[in-house]
């Protein structure tokens, strides 16, 4: 197979070539600027690719809904000229091909769950921590979706005891995405996430926002992993901290060995690295490909 890939991100592009064993071929990345110019760049690289499909795992929020008219639409999010935007319609007047369509992070679960850390299982939980926070979800063998699709990054959230930050979040303020995302660590430290030290509080707090909203997730969802990507969980410490608080908030009531003794291979980094969201959009692609088939 050569399927064609899309991770749309806020800040970049990466578009690329995979393969059925999810494996990449060739890759580039384009600035993310107005819709016009950036999916120009996009249609442009595909163009003589001779792909059989594309998978495009985009920044939400999104219409997934087939039967609604403004199905693959981005809808509200707050990035200049992209809120209405009819995205796959763009691409398919452009390029006849099946195409996969969902979100970054459910096309990352979705890779994880055929080539990475819950290869062989039908249930994982992903998270992205980064400029923003967003969770995908893979349950019963598929990716979750409904009325619109899982928004787990805007959670509320209890506050931590010694925390004065207000949160950031347009929308909410103070949900999990409001006071642990790569802008919330910046903006209640005065520094860059990535400019603290090992040892600062600050990891600490940021494990107790995310314990928090993981455990809800194992108590809902049951996942039989947690994997915790984004540029934020490239501070390894984070981890076996928050690996603690899960712990510490269920108490022992979710009675697994998973949950207990073997937690470490429990909440994980993504298999796939930084790949993740690419080869999810390369499944999303051959999924989409099957089907017509």
């Amino acid at each position: 197979m050569r399927i064609g890939a899309i991770e749309a991100g806020g800040t970049k592009f990466v578009c690329g070539i995979g393969n059925e064993h999810g494996e990449i071929e060739e890759r580039i990345s384009l600035p993310t600027e107005h819709p016009d110019s950036t999916l120009r760049e996009v249609l442009n690289y595909f163009r003589d690719k001779q792909v059989e499909a594309i998978g495009i795992g985009t920044f939400g929020p999104i219409d997934i809904d087939p039967a609604s008219p403004t199905y693959g639409f981005v809808t509200t999010t707050p990035k200049p000229g992209w809120s209405g935007y009819d995205f796959l319609g763009t691409m398919k007047r452009e390029l006849s091909v099946p195409y996969g369509w969902d979100t970054d992070v459910n096309a990352a679960a979705f890779g994880e769950a055929k080539w990475g850390a819950a290869k062989g299982l039908n249930s994982a939980l992903y998270y992205t921590v980064g400029t923003g926070i967003g969770v995908g979800v893979y349950t019963e063998g598929k990716l979750v979706h409904g009325l619109l699709h899982p928004e787990g990054g805007h959670v509320l959230t209890r506050r931590h005891p010694e925390d004065t930050f207000a949160g950031f979040c347009p929308y909410h303020g103070d949900c999990l995405e409001g006071m642990a995302a790569g802008p919330a660590i910046g903006q209640r430290w005065g520094v860059k996430a990535d400019e603290l030290t090992k040892d600062h509080p600050a990891w600490q707090m940021e494990a107790f926002y995310l314990g928090q909203a993981i455990s809800s997730a194992i108590l809902l969802l049951s996942p039989k992993k947690v994997i915790l990507g984004g540029g934020v969980m490239h501070q390894e410490q984070l981890f076996p901290l928050i690996r603690a608080e899960v712990q510490k908030n269920l108490n022992g009531y979710a009675s697994h060995e998973a949950l207990r003794e073997g937690i470490d291979s429990y909440i994980v980094p993504p298999g796939l690295g930084d790949n993740a969201g690419l080869c999810g959009s390369i499944a999303l692609g051959i999924d989409a490909l099957e089907r017509q088939q």
